[in-house]
């Protein structure tokens, strides 16, 4: 009776021990998968924020792509319409001066007919005189400027020598006469005047000067 009692709680302390045995088992199998689970799902949540950042990149590069069409056709269209203002600028820039210079060219053309018609010199001149005057009072207020160069040295950056002329009356180098006026446009030099500048007189054998005003050969301005 004894025996068989021992046998029956060997068997139930067996089954016990399988039991706790099947349950350790079940706990080793599960604990990996649900850390595998973690793991994965740590993974997934890190790919959803770099593709998330990839997104935003990606729309951030079409806004500024965007933009920068924009701002390239407004610059051209910017473009466009400022070289067309400068070629308009440019065309109609003496538009001013030439609606000044037109009631001269009439008062020109009145005074030729009326030449034409009375045969009058002395008031033909005279009119012509007064239109001259005209015109010139319309240069200078564009600031045209007429400089003066008669007995002045001869200077290349003012003058244009034609010719040299022998005199003993001013020294050598001397502007003696004025062929063409130069002028000033402000503070630059418009036109060169053409002059005619003295040279030393030449001498003849007994070493007497030739007379005055004979022209040399027709030569530049020494240097």
């Amino acid at each position: 009776m004894t025996e068989g009692k021992a046998t029956t709680n060997d068997t139930s302390n067996k089954d016990k021990d399988e039991k706790k045995d099947e349950s350790v088992q079940r706990e080793e199998t599960t604990q990996p998968s649900e850390s595998l689970s973690e793991e994965t799902s740590g993974e997934l949540t890190e790919l959803e924020i770099l593709q998330k950042k990839i997104e935003d990149v990606h729309k951030a590069a079409d806004s500024y792509k965007d933009q920068f069409l924009r701002k390239a056709a407004e610059f051209e269209n910017y473009k466009k319409r400022t070289d067309g203002e400068r070629i308009e600028l440019i065309k109609y820039a003496n538009e001013r001066l030439i609606s000044q210079i037109l009631p001269i060219l009439d008062d020109f053309q009145r005074s030729m007919k009326a030449g034409s018609a009375k045969h009058d010199f002395d008031q033909f001149y005279k009119g012509i005189e007064l239109v001259a005057n005209k015109l010139a009072k319309v240069l200078e207020a564009q600031g045209l400027k007429a400089f003066d160069s008669l007995g002045q040295p001869f200077n290349v950056d003012f003058h244009d020598a034609l010719l040299q002329s022998p005199s003993s009356d001013v020294p050598p180098n001397t502007v003696v006469e004025e062929v063409e006026k130069g002028y000033h446009l402000h503070d630059k030099v418009l036109r060169h005047a053409k002059v005619i500048v003295s040279s030393a007189p030449e001498t003849n054998e007994e070493g007497q000067n030739s007379p005055d005003g004979e022209e040399t050969e027709a030569k530049k301005a020494t240097e």
